[in-house]
C-alpha cells in the first residue's frame, strides 16, 4: 500500500513539473538528396551549397516555430532511380525528415516519389528534375518543381536554334526520363517549325565508345548535332569523339550539358561551335540578393540549377514555418507562401516572413529563380537563355522564348 502510495505522489508531482514547464523548441529535419556522384557530380555541390545557404539564413534568423532549429540531411541519389529510392528510404525512416529537397535527376525524382515519399506523405521540391513525366505523377499534391518542365525547354530550344539557322540536325540523347523527355519535346516543335530530323537514336550510358552511333547519325548530312545528356558524363564522351571525327559542325546541347566539366576537359578552343541551353533567374532584386548572399559564403552563383536549390530549400523552410511543422499541412502551407496575393518575401528575409507568419498574414516568396506561382501540378514558369563558351565559364548570348 505503501509502495502504491509514493508511486502515485511521484506520478503527481511529474505530471505537475511537466504542465509547468516551459514548451520545448521544435526542430525540423529536411533532407537534401542531390546527384553527388554519377553522371551530374560536378553540378551538384554548387546545388547543395546553394539549398544549405537557406538552412543557414533561416538558423541565423531565429530557427523554426519557437527557437527551433532547422537541420538537414544530405543524401546521395547518384542521378539513378535505385540510389535514389534508397537515400530517400534512409531519409523517411532513420533521418525522420518532414521535407525532401531534390532529387536532382528526374529519374531520381520519379523513383523517390513513387516509391517513398508519395506513400509516406512526405513534401518533395526538386531544383532540376524536369522530366514531363513528373508532372504526370500521381503525387498526392506532394511534389513540386522550381525548375520549368523540359517539354519547354526542348520547344523553346527548337525555336532557338532554328531562327540561328541550324534548320537541318541530328539527335543523340540517353535513353532516360530525361534525355527521352528533352528529345520528344525538341524533336515535335522542330519539325513542326519545318525544320529536318537527319537522325535521331538512343543510347545508353557508360560505353567506351560512341564512333559508330555518331557516324551513323552523321549520314544523314545534318550539320549539327543535339546532345541530351549529361555533360559530366556519357554526354562529354559523345561531344569529344564527335570533334575528334569531325563529323558535325556544330553541336548544342540542354542543361545537362551546361558542366565546367566539358570546357576543363575538352579546352575553350574547341568549343568555338559549341552551345546549351540552361534555366536563369529573372533579373530582380531577389536575383541580386541571393548572387550577393551566395558569393560572400565562397559559391558561384552562376552555377547551374543554384537558383533553382536556394529556392527550393527557402520554399521548403517557409512552408514548415506556415504549417508549423505539422507534416499533414506542408503542401497547402508550400502553395500559400510561394502565391499571391501576399507581403513579398524576396531571399534571405527569413526574420521578416518570420514575424508575418507569426501574425497570421499572407506571404509570397519572390524567388531567385523567379515567381514561383505552381499550378495544380506543382510546376512552375521560367526562364532559359542559350550559351556558348567564353574562356573558362559560359556566357549568356540569348534568351529563349
Amino acid at each position: 500500500m505503501k509502495l502504491k502510495t509514493t508511486a502515485g505522489l511521484i506520478a503527481s508531482l511529474l505530471g505537475a513539473a511537466l504542465i509547468a514547464a516551459p514548451a520545448q523548441a521544435q526542430d525540423a529535419r529536411i533532407a537534401l538528396l542531390g546527384g553527388i556522384s554519377g553522371p551530374i557530380a560536378a553540378m551538384a555541390p554548387p546545388m547543395i551549397a546553394a539549398s544549405e545557404l537557406a538552412v543557414k539564413q533561416v538558423n541565423e534568423q531565429g530557427g523554426i516555430g519557437n527557437g527551433g532549429t532547422l537541420r538537414h540531411v544530405v543524401g546521395d541519389s547518384a542521378c539513378n532511380p535505385q540510389n535514389a529510392t534508397d537515400a530517400a528510404t534512409k531519409a523517411v525512416n532513420i533521418d525522420r525528415v518532414i521535407g525532401i529537397v531534390g532529387p536532382h535527376c528526374s529519374g531520381a525524382v520519379l523513383a523517390a516519389a513513387n516509391s517513398v515519399a508519395v506513400p509516406a506523405g512526405v513534401l518533395m521540391i526538386t531544383p532540376s528534375g524536369t522530366s514531363p513525366q513528373i508532372t504526370a505523377i500521381d503525387d498526392k499534391d506532394l511534389v513540386f518543381r522550381t525548375v520549368p518542365s523540359d517539354d519547354y525547354q526542348g520547344r523553346a530550344l527548337a525555336r532557338t536554334i532554328k531562327e540561328r539557322g541550324m534548320a537541318k540536325v541530328a539527335v543523340a540523347y540517353l535513353n532516360n526520363d530525361y534525355g527521352k523527355g528533352l528529345a520528344e519535346s525538341f524533336k515535335a516543335e522542330f519539325e513542326a517549325l519545318g525544320g529536318e530530323i537527319a537522325g535521331y537514336s538512343a543510347h545508353e550510358d557508360g560505353k567506351a565508345s560512341y564512333r559508330s552511333d555518331l557516324a551513323q547519325l552523321a549520314r544523314g548530312g545534318a550539320d549539327t548535332l543535339v546532345i541530351f545528356d549529361y555533360g559530366d558524363g556519357t554526354g562529354l564522351t559523345l561531344l569529344r569523339q564527335a570533334l575528334e571525327n569531325n563529323f558535325f559542325t556544330n553541336y548544342v546541347g540542354a542543361d545537362g550539358m551546361k558542366s565546367d566539366a566539358v570546357i576543363r576537359e575538352l579546352g575553350a578552343d574547341n568549343l568555338e561551335t559549341f552551345f546549351t541551353s540552361a534555366p536563369v533567374g529573372e533579373a530582380s532584386e531577389s536575383l541580386e540578393n541571393f548572387r550577393a548572399a551566395f558569393s560572400a559564403a565562397g559559391g558561384n552563383p552562376d552555377a547551374i540549377f543554384t537558383t533553382t536549390a536556394y529556392d527550393a530549400a527557402f520554399l521548403m523552410a517557409l512552408a514548415i514555418e506556415k504549417a508549423g511543422g505539422d507534416r499533414a499541412k506542408l503542401s497547402e502551407s508550400l502553395r500559400a507562401v510561394a502565391s499571391a496575393p501576399g507581403e513579398p518575401i524576396l531571399p534571405g528575409e527569413w526574420a521578416k516572413a518570420k514575424q508575418l507568419i507569426a501574425e497570421g498574414k499572407d506571404i509570397d516568396y519572390k524567388g531567385a529563380a523567379g515567381d514561383h506561382e505552381f499550378n495544380q501540378a506543382g510546376d512552375v514558369a521560367g526562364n532559359y537563355a542559350f550559351f556558348k563558351v567564353s574562356g573558362d565559364t559560359y556566357e549568356a548570348i540569348a534568351d529563349m522564348k
